[in-house]
């Protein structure tokens, strides 16, 4: 009995170490790339265009904001450009796109439990007391439908990469600089 019980514990741990690894935001860490395993195809990507420029993306899951998508592409943008021996990089175009997904749940139950809800009984007027019906028009209808809209955001940039001092442009960025600016809000993967 006290095996069963041990493997029972064990197996919920680990089901739920499972569940939180993939129960938040994106973290900071490359996206799936062909013949790579990758635990969710979300993160960053880059692509090299000439010498010292490149395409640079970030791709977040549903639980991850706008502003964390583009303020991890602008720390890719910075390693990558400390890692090629620049200094400063000019973003020349940039973008977020939103990816917007409507999801209607019809559930005929509550959680794990299908085909169960709770039971409401309201005043009728003359007729007394009596059970609502969702078919005959009663005031809870809804209740069995869950609509949700999920959004996910993917930010790109187009940067060329440059050594020596910053080219006086607002759209130029000291590398290292970023890096100090944003060291405290990149999150890591576990």
């Amino acid at each position: 009995m006290h095996g069963k019980f041990g493997a029972i514990v064990g197996l919920c741990a680990v089901a739920a170490v499972g569940l939180s690894a993939c129960g938040g935001a994106t973290p900071y860490q490359p996206a799936a790339e062909p013949g790579r395993n990758s635990p969710s195809g979300y993160g960053y990507s880059e692509q090299r265009l000439e010498q010292d420029r490149f395409m640079v993306t970030f791709s977040g899951n549903s639980m991850t904001s706008r502003q964390k998508v583009e303020t991890y592409l602008l720390y890719r943008a910075a390693e990558l450009t400390v890692g090629t021996g620049h200094d400063w990089f000019l973003a020349l175009q940039r973008g977020t796109d939103r990816r917007t997904r409507t999801v209607v749940d019809r559930a005929y139950g509550i959680g794990p439990y299908p085909y169960w809800a709770p039971y409401w009984r309201y005043g009728g007027g003359r007729y007394g007391w009596r059970s609502w019906d969702p078919y005959l028009g009663d005031p809870f209808w809804d209740s069995r439908v869950d609509v949700r809209t999920i959004d996910r955001y993917e930010a790109s940039a187009e940067i060329v990469m440059g050594k020596g001092p910053r080219p006086d442009d607002p759209r130029a960025f000291m590398a290292r600089d970023v890096f100090a600016s944003l060291q405290g809000r990149i999150e890591m993967p576990r």
